[in-house]
């Protein structure tokens, strides 16, 4: 009987992978990515508020911005402490009267605006440090949305007293100037422990539009909102509304 040969040649079967899965729509696989991004901002963000409450803002993107356009920046860090006590009123008074008593926002001021329409503004100084620290300067529903976002969590780490420190020290005071430190030298030739409680008053009363008006070289209506900016905080402080930052 003839003996069956084999060839010796070994046959491997081939495992079948297993069926996959449909693929997943290209605009969830971009909404996955978009989402982590935002989630990984937020974090960023929420480590910069705290790292905030006890180190000192470096820039801010509109300083980094506009030294990129004037060629430098003037600004010295001071503490409030340091500051006059009538400048931190004065500002409070010309530009957050009810300071002290929100969290945040001012809820009758925001009323009142919807009420006399796009002219009268309504930002608190919780809102504006929110907008010079972390986000862009300019009127636009996205940065409004992110500062509504934003402003109740900065107000709930920070103190009212560290809130206007950082303000009196980011916000524009002039041409390439900023903070109060850099204003009462450029202005005044002084510094801002030594300024007067008149020229507090007339630095605050430019804050609106800070390359437009000159505290050193006021116009009648400058110097006319300075003496109402003056009352006004002579008033905060009898009525204890500058208590919050003052204590």
């Amino acid at each position: 009987m003839a003996k069956s040969r084999t060839t010796g040649k070994r046959t491997t079967a081939k495992k079948k992978k297993a069926p996959r899965g449909p693929a997943r729509p290209l605009w969830r696989r971009a909404l996955r990515r978009v989402l982590r991004g935002a989630a990984g901002m937020a974090l960023l963000w929420f480590v910069l508020v705290l790292l905030f409450t006890f180190v000192n803002p470096v820039m801010t993107p509109y300083m980094i911005a506009e030294s990129w356009r004037q060629g430098g920046v003037k600004r010295d860090w001071v503490r409030l402490e340091e500051m006059t006590p009538a400048l931190a009123r004065s500002v409070v008074a010309a530009e957050d009267a009810n300071y002290c008593l929100h969290w945040g926002f001012d809820m009758a001021a925001i009323r009142a605006a919807l009420d006399e329409g796009a002219g009268r503004g309504a930002s608190t100084l919780s809102q504006q440090v929110v907008k010079n620290v972390f986000l862009w300067q300019g009127r636009s529903w996205p940065r409004k949305a992110l500062e509504a976002l934003m402003t109740p969590v900065v107000e709930l780490i920070w103190t009212k007293k560290r809130i206007v420190e950082v303000y009196l020290n980011v916000a524009e005071t002039g041409k390439g100037v900023f903070g109060a430190e850099a204003a009462a030298r450029a202005y005044f030739g002084t510094s801002a422990a030594d300024l007067s409680a008149g020229q507090a008053a007339l630095i605050a009363a430019a804050l609106p539009d800070p390359k437009g008006r000159n505290p050193a070289r006021p116009s009648g209506f400058l110097r006319s909102r300075a003496r109402a900016i003056a009352d006004g905080a002579a008033t905060i402080r009898a009525d204890g509304r500058a208590a919050c930052f003052e204590d």
